[in-house]
């Protein structure tokens, strides 16, 4: 497997990530040996980039992390984490604040068992939190040692240039990276955000390849739909009494069909797409059994011309067929009150 320079840090990781948010009770696999054993059969396959946060299952994916590197290993893995998501019933155990942000960079160090974090990355904006109050904490934490380098996830592309300017016009650490949703069916950040990453010379590490199981191959036109805990959790990515989900079907099959041509399965002809844009650094493999990452593993790190060309007829550039596969939404779009005098 190749390796891939991972933004302006000199850092190399493989094209390929291992996410740990299925790993645990709440949200996954709640078998910490097996959750050991994909994360030890994926460095074995040749990646050295683990990513996980301390919102899945509420820390414990951060655990079985840990675990699963304190035989040695931890040295050779790149290791990123999160914070912003809600930790817990305190309303100042969330957010993007230095308070939260010190805080939480030591609980998550210890769930990792740990003394560094490689990359430490803001999960969601918040618009309560000015943008140089969470830089400074961050500068303070790499000056400190406890982390290397700080990542945003799932920032639109005006923040994200927002954080460059800031922290050059007061002389903090950069965001190094973005984390942001990308796949056939979520194709949205082509628009603006892999464009920003670029011109700043950010890393991408894109989570979401597979489109939220859309693009496993269990999508299709003539099959019955299979339930998952996630359809249930976010019925609008999900109901296809919404259009959007009609079309996102219908594109599944078309896919799955092309892949079938090409001669590989769907869910590597989603992987190869993403790793095939010029600003992706890796792709995220969220993994929630040992049959899930077999399904993942050998992978193309790219598909020919041709084939995109196929996969733009399906799904245009820079479209999202259903928005709410976005994952954010402005708050001068979910507030009302913000766009309304008076």
């Amino acid at each position: 497997m190749t390796t891939r320079v991972l933004g302006s840090t000199g850092v190399r990781v493989s094209p390929f990530c291992l996410g740990a948010m299925m790993f645990g009770s709440t949200w996954g696999n709640p078998d910490h040996d097996e959750g050991i054993r994909i994360i030890h059969k994926a460095l074995d396959a040749g990646l050295n980039f683990v990513d996980t946060a301390d919102v899945y299952s509420e820390g414990e994916s951060e655990v079985i992390v840990g675990k699963a590197l304190a035989d040695g290993r931890r040295a050779n893995v790149v290791l990123a984490t999160k914070a912003h998501g809600v930790m817990g019933p305190d309303v100042n155990q969330r957010g993007n604040s230095r308070r939260w942000l010190i805080r939480e960079c030591e609980a998550s160090l210890r769930r990792l068992g740990t003394d560094y974090i490689d990359l430490y990355q803001i999960h969601r904006p918040d618009p309560d939190t000015d943008i140089d109050e969470t830089l400074a904490a961050l500068s303070d934490l790499i000056r400190a040692g406890k982390i290397l380098y700080a990542g945003t996830s799932t920032f639109p592309a005006d923040q994200i240039v927002e954080a460059q300017w800031a922290a050059q016009r007061r002389g903090r650490e950069r965001f190094v990276c973005e984390q942001p949703p990308y796949s056939i069916l979520v194709r949205g950040v082509e628009a603006a955000v892999l464009p920003a990453c670029q011109r700043h010379q950010l890393g991408v590490i894109t989570w979401g390849p597979l489109a939220s199981g859309w693009l496993s191959g269990q999508y299709r036109l003539d099959a019955d739909l299979p339930a998952s805990r996630r359809s249930r959790r976010l019925p609008q990515r999900f109901d296809l009494s919404l259009p959007a989900n009609q079309a996102k079907l219908t594109a599944a099959d078309k896919l799955a069909k092309l892949a079938a041509e090409a001669g590989m399965s769907l869910i590597h002809l989603a992987i190869g797409f993403v790793v095939s844009h010029p600003a992706v650094t890796s792709a995220i493999l969220g993994p929630r059994t040992m049959e899930h990452l077999d399904s993942q593993l050998g992978a193309p790190e790219g598909l020919p011309p041709e084939l995109l060309d196929r996969i733009d007829e399906i799904v245009p550039p820079g479209t999202n067929l259903n928005p709410a596969d976005g994952s954010y939404v402005p708050p001068a779009l979910a507030d009302p009150a913000l766009r309304r005098r008076g």
